[in-house]
């Protein structure tokens, strides 16, 4: 079987096409960063009307590229949610009329279900059951996935997620957007005994997240700076970026003390930050657990991990209805 994936979800246009038999034929992603970054952040009206632009050359290359013919396409999945409902509507669209066009049938995905199993995409492969760190501009999230569809949320964040803190963080230090990689590029050169922030809600039990409060501490302690020079900038990147990291291997000890799970996927955009990925190296060891990463271009938004879920589902015999529609709020645990 073989599956066009396409993703619409916020600010990256991605499509690919997955074989069940020969896996990851091709991928193709385009990013609307410069197109937000003199906004500080993502335009929902303008994110889709770049995907409308975006979309069908993309899909036309990627078929050219990866030698398939549209007769040679079997299905086609798309993000229907969460996500800006502009531009899930933009994928939706596309996606379900090509279907109607080739008379396949089209799968709407989960787009969080899409990161869950992202690392799938690598050899080794995760094995259900296992644990997800799902950690990305709108969520911070640990999941027991058990099955295909069977998910459940352990903890959440109440509040901002991490990637989120991070695109704010960065904003006050006046370092651009994206902030993810920024921070993480400018924390190599800071001094981590500098400063110190909190590690919100671990002196509590539980297994939800809350960066807000982080957010507040960094910003009352840049405003308090006199010296507000490189080095400065760099000493409170490190503190921030420590301080979300020993926050997030915090909960998953506890996640898999509670759960038993021998097995951790690192899902989402910030699951790309190397000093978490060496962090959680550490854990695995400690922990005697393995810990497994999608490559860190499927880590962000990708067309990619759609097509592979969407080829998950069709197999099991799920389609759409010509109707289609997006769902710009949707919980995994209603799938």
């Amino acid at each position: 079987m073989r599956i066009l994936g396409i993703e619409t979800s916020c600010d990256e246009t991605g499509v690919a096409i997955f074989d069940t038999e020969q896996g990851l034929l091709g991928h193709g992603l385009y990013s609307q960063v410069e197109l937000h970054a003199k906004y500080g952040g993502v335009v929902p009206e303008l994110a889709s009307r770049d995907h409308v632009r975006k979309l069908i050359p993309l899909i036309k290359s990627l078929l050219k590229d990866s030698n398939t013919k549209a007769d040679e396409i079997d299905g086609i999945a798309y993000t229907a949610g969460p996500g800006l409902i502009g531009a899930l509507l933009v994928g939706a669209a596309v996606g379900r009329s090509l279907a109607w066009a080739w008379q396949v049938p089209a799968i709407g995905v989960h787009h969080m279900e899409g990161h869950l199993l992202a690392s799938m995409l690598e050899q080794p492969a995760p094995k259900f059951p296992f644990l997800a760190l799902l950690v990305s501009g709108g969520h911070t999230q640990l999941v027991h996935v058990q099955a295909l569809g069977r998910y459940k949320i352990l903890g959440e964040s109440v509040d901002d997620a991490a990637g989120e803190a991070f695109d704010k963080t960065a904003k006050l230090l006046e370092l651009g957007y994206p902030g993810g990689p920024a921070i993480a590029r400018l924390a190599e050169l800071g001094n981590p005994e500098t400063f110190h922030f909190p590690r919100p809600m671990t002196r509590q039990p539980g297994l939800d997240f809350s960066f807000s409060g982080l957010k507040t501490s960094v910003l009352t302690t840049w405003r308090s700076q006199t010296d507000k020079s490189e080095q400065t900038r760099a000493d409170i990147a490190r503190a921030f970026q420590d301080a979300v990291i020993d926050t997030l291997m915090i909960k998953c000890r506890r996640a898999i003390k509670q759960t038993g799970l021998k097995s951790l996927v690192i899902a989402g955009g910030v699951g790309a930050n190397q000093a978490l990925r060496a962090s959680l190296l550490s854990l695995a060891e400690q922990q005697g657990i393995k810990v497994y990463y999608p490559r860190p271009i499927f880590c962000t938004d990708n067309g990619a991990m759609i097509a592979y879920a969407g080829s998950l589902r069709l197999a099991a015999g799920e389609s759409e209805p010509l109707a289609f529609g997006a769902q710009p709020r949707w919980s995994m645990e209603t799938i």
